[in-house]
């Protein structure tokens, strides 16, 4: 039988108990903030990082992130976005109508978009910091792209694993997917577990209590 690739399996978990993962591995990858701009469904792929920043010079540029949109060749990816200008978009629709065209899964952005109703028109998912009216248009530019950014506080690296959901935005590094994941895994049952032994009437400070959790950590030693 197929195994289940590492991206259905983080499509299982949600942004919870992948965090919780990383708290146990003492890794970072939980960010505070990036939430979805419009009641859009969970994303999970893989990065496509993007570098921005205000821009300084008068000439015509290139429209930032539409270069890393049509180099997208695979059905996996999530445009990771750093360096949002306060109150300035780094996002639209016109730019959610090409990524929908190139299969990619969603937008995560540090900053805000505009035209928030075009993306949620198409069924595009757009996490972010907020939404605004004010154009990027010789405000802000692309500055890099493949290159490792700062989501939240959070280092992101290209190919690095994405989970988005109502709960905010979780990256991993792609060199610990497969214990996070395992690890994911086995927090989600016990959780399943200790739902079933509240609802069968054990005291909840018996089911929450730390050694509960502790028994997890015992698990992955």
């Amino acid at each position: 039988m197929t195994q289940p690739s590492p991206l259905d399996r983080l499509a299982a978990l949600d942004t919870n108990t992948v965090s919780d993962a990383l708290d146990f591995l003492g890794l970072p990858g939980a960010t505070f903030g990036l939430r979805p701009l419009w009641d859009c469904p969970k994303i999970v792929g893989r990065a496509s990082t993007i570098q921005l920043g205000p821009k300084t010079g008068t000439q015509p540029t290139v429209h930032l992130i539409s270069p890393v949109i049509d180099a997208v060749r695979t059905a996996d990816r999530v445009l990771v976005i750093a360096g949002g200008v306060e109150g300035i978009s780094c996002w639209g629709d016109i730019l959610a109508n090409a990524a929908t065209a190139r299969q990619v899964r969603g937008s995560v952005i540090d900053g805000v978009s505009r035209d928030i109703e075009g993306s949620e028109s198409i069924g595009y998912p757009v996490y972010g910091r907020g939404v605004t009216m004010v154009s990027a248009r010789n405000r802000v530019v692309q500055i890099a792209a493949g290159t490792p950014v700062q989501m939240a506080g959070v280092t992101v690296e290209e190919g690095d694993y994405v989970i988005a959901d109502r709960c905010g935005t979780v990256f991993v590094p792609a060199a610990q997917i497969a214990q996070v994941l395992d690890l994911g895994e086995r927090i989600a049952r016990r959780q399943d577990a200790m739902v079933a032994a509240v609802r069968a009437g054990r005291p909840v400070a018996e089911v929450m209590h730390d050694k509960e959790f502790e028994a997890i950590r015992a698990q992955q030693a």
